[in-house]
Parts: C-alpha cells; sequence; structure tokens
C-alpha cells in the first residue's frame, strides 16, 4: 500500500537504501535520476511514493512504509539482532536490513508461525495494544486430560490466574477442542485478544495441560498453513492483507 506523502528526492532514495544523502545527492546531481521520466538534478525536488522514479539506469521500489509476513520457525528468537541464537533478521533479505524493519510483538522462541515485520510504527503499536484486541488464533498440541465444558467456559469468562505468586488477571478466550487421539496428544485453537507473556502455555498449564508445541496461524483475518512447511518464508504482505490488518487496527 502506498501514500502520497512528498518528501525530498534525496531523501527518500536514501530511505530506500540506495545510499548515504551525499551519495545520492552525488548521483542527482550528476542526472542519473529521472522522475516521471524527466532528469532531475535538484535534491531537494519533491516527490512522493507514486512517482516513478528511474536510478542509475533501473526502476526502484521507494515505498517506505514496507510490511511483510514471516512464517516464523520454532528455535528461532524474536530479535533482529541475537550473538547467541538464530533470529527473525537470519529470515530477511539482505537488501532489507536498511529499512528499520521489526516484528510487530514477539513469539516465543518454541513457538512458530505468523509474525508481522514492519517500519509502520503506528500499525505496530496497534497491533499490539489491548485497545484494540486484535485476534490471534494459535494452534496448540498438548498432552493432559481432556478439556471439560466448565473449563472451556471458565476461559471463555476469562480467569485470574496465581501462576507468578500474584494475582492477574486473564482475558476472556475462545477454545476449541479439534483433536483428541489416543496416544495422549490432543489439539485446541485458542482465540486471545491480548499479549501476555507465554500466556497460551499458562491458560493450558493452569489447567494441568502441556503444550508440547504452539504455532500461531492467524492474526486480524491472515492466515497461514496449520502445517509446518511453510516455516521460514518470508513475504510482502498482498493488499488484501493489509487491509484486514488496518481495518482490525482503525487505520485508513
Amino acid at each position: 500500500m502506498r501514500y502520497n506523502i512528498l518528501m525530498r528526492l534525496d531523501r527518500l532514495l536514501a530511505n530506500s537504501g540506495l545510499g548515504t544523502r551525499s551519495q545520492v545527492r552525488d548521483k542527482i546531481s550528476k542526472g542519473s535520476v529521472l522522475v516521471n521520466g524527466a532528469v532531475i538534478t535538484d535534491a531537494s525536488f519533491h516527490v512522493s511514493e507514486n512517482d516513478s522514479i528511474i536510478y542509475d539506469g533501473e526502476p526502484i521500489n521507494c515505498q517506505t512504509k514496507l510490511y511483510y509476513l514471516l512464517d516464523k520457525p520454532d528455535g528461532v528468537l524474536t530479535a533482529m539482532e541475537d550473538k547467541r541464537l538464530p533470529c527473525v533478521a537470519d529470515y530477511i533479505p539482505s537488501e532489507l536490513m536498511s529499512k528499520k524493519l521489526s516484528p510487530v510483538g514477539r513469539l516465543d522462541y518454541h513457538t512458530s508461525g505468523l509474525l508481522i515485520i514492519t517500519n509502520d510504527g503506528e500499525l505496530s503499536h496497534r497491533l499490539q495494544s489491548p485497545k484494540y484486541e486484535v485476534p490471534k488464533i494459535y494452534l496448540a498440541t498438548f498432552r493432559g486430560l481432556a478439556w471439560t465444558e466448565e473449563e472451556i467456559a471458565t476461559v471463555a469468562k476469562g480467569f485470574t490466574i496465581r501462576d507468578k505468586g500474584y494475582a492477574e488477571q486473564i482475558a476472556p478466550a475462545d477454545l476449541k477442542v479439534i483433536e483428541s487421539s489416543e496416544d495422549g496428544f490432543s489439539q485446541a485453537l485458542l482465540t486471545l485478544h491480548e499479549g501476555k507473556t507465554h500466556e497460551v502455555r499458562r491458560i493450558f498449564a493452569n489447567f494441568n495441560k502441556e503444550v508440547t508445541a504452539l504455532r500461531r496461524i492467524e492474526l486480524a483475518g491472515i492466515k497461514i498453513s496449520r502445517e509446518l512447511d511453510s516455516c521460514g518464508t518470508f513475504r510482502p504482505l498482498d493488499e488484501s492483507e493489509l487491509k484486514l490488518l488496518f481495518a482490525a487496527t482503525g487505520m485508513t
């Protein structure tokens, strides 16, 4: 999605990762930049992301707000840098590393699935804010006794948890058991509207059920496969997915 916001040509080019401001100014002054077919030598010339820009003979994508989806694998840290462990930055192409991208919220180290990567600070804030109650659906594989109707009703109403030595309120959530197996492992879908640390595992543990695998499969209506074969996929969000995100957060 593009926005018709005017900015200086040198700033837009630098923001697009084509070099420092001084480097792109040098290119501009030498006549190496065309805007809508015309050579522009003035670095202060104002352009928008919607303009056609040729830089050194190549058309460029000057979109400054970027939106991607990463299907985070298990065993990957939700961080842009870590000296010891694999992190989400390892799945982002090198040419995008200057774009100030960062993950929205976090998925636990041993949780796979849908993670939004963007440099849109306002969208990131709103997706994480409890005010907007953005729905997130997790597929949990667990072992323990089957969920009872009473337990599911308790989760649906919200409850107080004391697993950290003090009382903490867990917001209402929707739990649906989708598979029970004889080997002791079952699966359930849990829809949350908040994002407390380790919340899914803590909810299950409160009812004496151990989550053995966890995968986020949906956020704000954006869906990915329940299977693990797409783990590691990094791709731009399409227009329909962006509309879902903006609708969920009240952005236009």
